[in-house]
């Protein structure tokens, strides 16, 4: 964090990171007419890993705000069951019974969904989005952070603002400088990531695949399965002097329909790993600076909520904060109610997914069957109370409203 800068045109919000959460609260922000510039390090859209796992909360957002069509016409595939066997057959989270108008999960290339924020934003004069722009430091007034100095095509700069918001990620500068620390919680998994062809005939509903030591997810996205083959935590290169061939035989032994389509997998350049971490930052600001989506709170993959939090983050960010934006003003009292509004929801969120990794992922890796606890068991086969794991999936604990301009904000 730099030293005590003197301010001369002040930007109202400055954001570093144009992922879901940045470009959220930008567009909402500069749709209610105040000034807004994204910084976004890389030259596009285009990332691997990035989450395309899209539930009910975001899709009524997106209602929300007028968007539901445009994204519905982008290329995805809706998906409304998820099956996970277990040694007493199959169980079922079935999405279609939560009680919303959207009660599907959406899969979409996170860049679409990204690309139609952005280019609503491009719409106004008050948006402004820098890319191959890389936040390097904040700027300090009077014990505030005043803005961000910034690395980009035409060199150093500095953009002074009344509020900066850090939406760059797990990896997160704007937290890392200032000095803001996390509390990292263990995930005893990485992610392999690859895809294979799925044909017409097969089932469209999530799949979970268990073998005593393997796990794997194969999500519907139309023409090919995407496929999330869970391995032990920092494991990733211990599969690879065994050869691709191996790999592939594991993989049937797993799902046998397959068959030759595993030689889809040509070699470990098809196959990506994914680097599992979880964390929860220790707090959510300081004065003149929040943190939120994966800068507040990394998330693990299992369930898919990442991108839906953040987005949460970024709709709760901006109905408690867009008055005082408008008048030139943010209080420390309005960031903090921020963090208490979406502390909780993330804490339970990820204890939900620490629960499922010592419950399912842990045993199974280890080689021991799946036997779910006895009240996982009659929640998921009792009638009413079977909404419930789809609904802390798809709609998530305290979902957010965009309000209009102008209403009270909340507490």
């Amino acid at each position: 964090m730099h030293g005590d800068h003197d301010l001369d045109t002040t930007h109202t919000c400055c954001i570093a990171g144009g992922g879901p959460a940045g470009l959220m609260l930008g567009l909402l922000l500069a749709r209610a007419g105040v000034d807004v510039t994204i910084l976004e390090k890389h030259s596009d859209f285009l990332r691997d890993f990035r989450g395309d796992t899209v539930h009910p909360s975001t899709l009524q957002v997106l209602d929300d705000i007028g968007l539901i069509e445009a994204f519905l016409a982008l290329p995805h595939s809706e998906v409304r069951r998820a099956t996970v066997p277990t040694g007493r057959g199959w169980l079922e989270v079935d999405f279609s019974k939560i009680r919303s108008r959207y009660n599907f999960v959406a899969f979409v290339p996170q860049w679409d969904f990204l690309e139609l924020l952005a280019g609503e934003g491009r719409k106004l004069p008050n948006f402004h989005l820098l890319m191959r722009t890389e936040v390097t430091d904040l700027l300090v007034h009077q014990g505030r952070v005043a803005g961000v100095r910034f690395h980009g095509p035409q060199g150093n700069g500095e953009i002074p603002a009344l509020l900066t918001v850090g939406a760059d990620g797990r990896d997160s500068v704007i937290r890392k400088q200032s000095g803001i620390t996390f509390a990292e919680t263990s995930a005893p998994m990485d992610v392999f990531w690859f895809r294979v062809t799925r044909r017409q005939s097969e089932s469209d509903a999530i799949q979970a695949r268990l073998r005593q030591g393997q796990i794997a997810v194969f999500i519907n996205r139309n023409d090919y399965w995407q496929v999330a083959y869970i391995i032990p935590k920092g494991s990733g290169d211990d599969f690879k002097p065994a050869g691709i061939d191996s790999f592939r035989r594991t993989l049937l032994e797993l799902a046998p329909e397959l068959g030759e389509r595993v030689r889809e997998i040509r070699d470990w350049d098809d196959v990506k790993l994914l680097t599992v971490r979880s964390n929860h930052v220790n707090r959510w600001w300081l004065p003149g600076l929040l943190l939120i989506g994966d800068a507040a709170h990394a998330m693990s993959p299992i369930g898919g909520v990442g991108l839906n939090l953040a987005i949460q983050d970024a709709v709760a960010a901006y109905n408690i904060l867009v008055g005082a934006l408008m008048r030139g003003q943010v209080s420390d009292r309005l960031l903090a109610r921020v963090e208490r509004r979406r502390r909780l929801p993330t804490a339970l969120t990820q204890r939900f997914q620490a629960l499922l990794q010592s419950t399912v992922v842990k045993p199974v890796l280890a080689g021991r069957t799946l036997k779910l606890p006895l009240a996982a068991r009659v929640l998921l086969r009792t009638p009413y109370l079977d909404r419930l794991p789809a609904r802390v999936v798809g709609v998530g604990i305290r979902p957010e409203k965009v309000r209009p301009v102008g209403c009270p904000r909340d507490g």
